[in-house]
């Protein structure tokens, strides 16, 4: 249901914090002015989102294990967000759909990228509700944590520091999650085995995937 993706090379988050230094920050409910529970800070420079968007989906597009899990049809541009101390992101879905200039998004992805050190901040961990799971990420710089847009979430109150993450949303050409992941798997499965496999079952198992992918691909 969820992927930890290890995106950004050491020089790509240098990039990032180099343009996130320089950039102009403002409230994040910019983007959502009648949320109660976001507390944080956006990118809001032409420039530098035009700049960051542009190193984090090239990563994106470029990193085969996110094609594999994600099945990306459609991608927001990426924008960078910081927590400074007391700052958080209550409990929350994500919107079901995003306005883009070529039309709407569906959200069926959540894309959290992580860009400072863990250690440099205390809180601000990414809480995901998966069913009857709690997870917690607060990954080193250049991961990339993909995850369900239904699912609850929050980040956590920042005590220390300051935390500074990107996020994108994906609409997928496999809509439903649980089809989405048992294809993933299966894929996955005939990657790491198919070369120790008989000749012909194999290619009985490719007939599968193939026809669910023709299925369930919009």
């Amino acid at each position: 249901m969820f992927r930890r993706i290890e995106l950004l090379d050491g020089a790509q988050v240098q990039q990032l914090q180099d343009i996130a230094a320089k950039g102009n920050f403002v409230d994040g409910k910019i983007s959502n002015p009648h949320s109660t529970v976001k507390n944080n800070l956006q990118l809001h420079d032409p420039q530098a989102y035009q700049q960051s968007a542009k190193i984090l989906h090239e990563a994106l597009n470029n990193n085969e294990e996110f094609h594999e899990f994600a099945f990306p049809q459609k991608m927001a541009p990426p924008l960078m967000t910081r927590y400074t101390s007391g700052m958080h992101y209550g409990l929350h879905p994500d919107s079901a759909t995003i306005r883009m200039p070529d039309g709407p998004l569906r959200s069926d992805l959540s894309c959290t990228i992580f860009l400072n050190p863990p250690d440099s901040y205390d809180g601000g961990a990414l809480h995901v509700r998966l069913e009857n799971a709690d997870l917690h990420f607060k990954e080193e710089p250049g991961v990339a944590i993909v995850y369900p847009s239904s699912t609850l979430h929050e980040v956590e109150e920042v005590t220390r520091g300051e935390r500074l993450v990107a996020i994108t949303f994906i609409q997928s050409r496999i809509p439903d999650t649980l089809k989405r992941d048992l294809l993933f798997q299966l894929n996955e499965v005939a990657a790491l085995e198919g070369n120790n496999m008989d000749r012909d079952n194999y290619a009985r198992m490719q007939l599968v995937q193939y026809n669910l992918m023709r299925m369930w691909m919009q």
